[in-house]
């Protein structure tokens, strides 16, 4: 099977954050363009945190992980359930799929380990169950065409229907459908999907050796794919690592090949002091490090980074280990990376990732505030780079107006005061308007569908400053 590129192309959300009912397509539909951006646009508490945190939860199912009980929370007060949707472009030059795959997730007591009724006063804990997941297809080659049709779908008391294609992907085993049956209820118990959980995978693998199918290796390929790209291919930049960074400590995440070897993966490197890592990651730090300066000291002229080695510890399991520290060079002088500020801090921990945007097409990247800390004229010329001569996906959220003025118009998309059309594209845009004027008009006049802004009042504003003053004797 030749390697299929994957990128997302639509996301819906229901009661979700504060969203009621949100969808938003990922596409550019102004211009054909290699890659994909989308930059997301709006006030505070509008919904941008929502869409990065969606393509998380995304990324639990497809690596077939716990959801975190804090998903739980995420579903709107006056909701039983939350549900999402995602769309998928599913490609190489000899086929493609799209692919639509949603779930729902609720709110439950997590009575794991819990054996009695006397009340102990602690407070309750919960867990996030997903079920009701569906997914299905169409599929289009230069032999073989075939309409959207569903291949499993977990809304029933039974494994999954459609009974043939249950058939085609599992066989008729009675034993194994039981087997499987429960490994339903415990991925639901132990907030998992079961669409993508090891149990079914590994049925779904074992029935591939050998197997001819057409039918079932087309099913199989795509399920595939998506699992390596939610494992290998998909990245989620939140908050929690601008908040790392403050704390002296660089959450480095990276996907590195070279000469048909790899690594992909998170790592947090301490910066007040030294870091301890594990031997056989010393080299890839380095290496890692090596390429990022490439760049780095062109987006930062004269700005490059080193890993300075300070010996290897034996730790008390018997595990070989490095001491090492991030050293800040320019200008001749050599610094600890600590002393830099938090934007060339922000700039290293993400940079990696850009550059696999650049130069790859199966791969998307979703930041939550990628402007924190970076001057806004960089911001914008980095991002008019990626979208002008990238391959990869980019999905970013930001309060940085520059990149208004230098990414194509249909990258952009904007929230809007309405939880239930949370996401929407402007309208009436001609050629030749700026776009951040047009957005500082629209908040001002209020000229799409859906109003972008909640205005504030200045007056009050300066008001209940003075009354809070008052009230603590300032």
């Amino acid at each position: 099977m030749s390697k299929l590129d994957v990128r997302i192309t639509g996301i819906s959300i229901e009661n979700f954050k504060n969203v009621i009912s949100g969808q938003v397509e990922l596409v550019n539909t102004r211009k054909a363009y290699r890659t994909s951006i989308l930059g997301i646009y709006g006030q505070n508490g509008s919904g941008k945190t929502a869409l990065i945190d969606a393509i998380l939860l995304l990324k639990y199912n497809l690596c077939g992980q716990r959801i975190p009980p804090m998903f739980a929370d995420y579903i709107q007060v006056d909701a039983d359930f939350a549900k999402l949707r995602y769309v998928f472009s599913v490609k190489n030059k000899e086929c493609e799929y799209e692919v639509f795959y949603e779930f729902c997730i609720k709110k439950e007591e997590d009575v794991t380990g819990q054996n009695s009724d006397v009340i102990t006063g602690t407070k309750e804990k919960y867990k996030t169950v997903v079920y009701d997941e569906v997914i299905s297809y169409s599929y289009e080659s230069k032999s073989e065409k075939m309409r959207k049709s569903t291949l499993i779908d977990t809304r029933t008391d039974e494994l999954f229907l459609p009974a043939p294609k249950r058939e085609c992907l599992i066989g008729n085993d009675k034993k194994l459908k039981l087997d499987l049956l429960v490994a339903k209820r415990v991925a639901s118990a132990s907030s998992r999907s079961f669409i993508f959980s090891p149990e079914l995978i590994n049925n779904i693998r074992a029935r591939s050796n050998n197997n001819h199918d057409t039918e079932f290796l087309r099913h199989y390929q795509m399920i595939e794919s998506l699992i390596t790209y939610g494992n290998f291919e998909l990245f989620v930049i939140n908050t929690a690592n601008s908040g790392v960074i403050s704390m002296n400590a660089l959450p480095l995440a990276f996907k590195y090949e070279k000469a048909q070897k790899g690594a992909v993966g998170n790592m947090v490197i301490l910066l007040d002091g030294t870091s301890i890592i594990p031997e056989e990651m010393l080299e890839l730090v380095k290496k890692v490090m090596q390429d990022m300066n490439i760049v780095l000291e062109k987006i930062v002229p004269g700005l490059t980074i080193s890993v300075k080695d300070l010996g290897k510890i034996v730790q008390q399991d018997g595990q070989v280990t490095n001491r090492i520290q991030l050293m800040s060079h320019k200008n001749n002088k050599e610094i600890p990376l600590k002393y830099e500020s938090e934007g060339i801090k922000k700039i290293v921990s993400i940079l990696q990732l850009l550059i696999v945007i650049y130069n790859q097409t199966s791969i998307t990247v979703a930041i939550d505030e990628l402007d924190s800390g970076v001057f806004e004229y960089l911001l914008g010329e980095i991002l008019r780079i990626l979208s002008e001569k990238g391959k990869g996906q980019l999905i970013f959220t930001s309060h940085n107006l520059r990149p208004l003025e230098t990414l194509d118009k249909g990258f952009i998309a904007f929230t809007t005061t309405n939880p239930k059309n949370r996401y929407i594209r402007m309208s009436g845009v001609k050629e030749n308007n700026n776009l951040r004027d047009f957005y500082f008009r629209d908040i001002v006049l209020g000229e799409q569908n859906e109003e972008v802004y909640d205005h504030t009042n200045n007056a009050e504003i300066a008001l209940a400053f003075r009354e809070a003053g008052e009230i603590s004797g300032s």
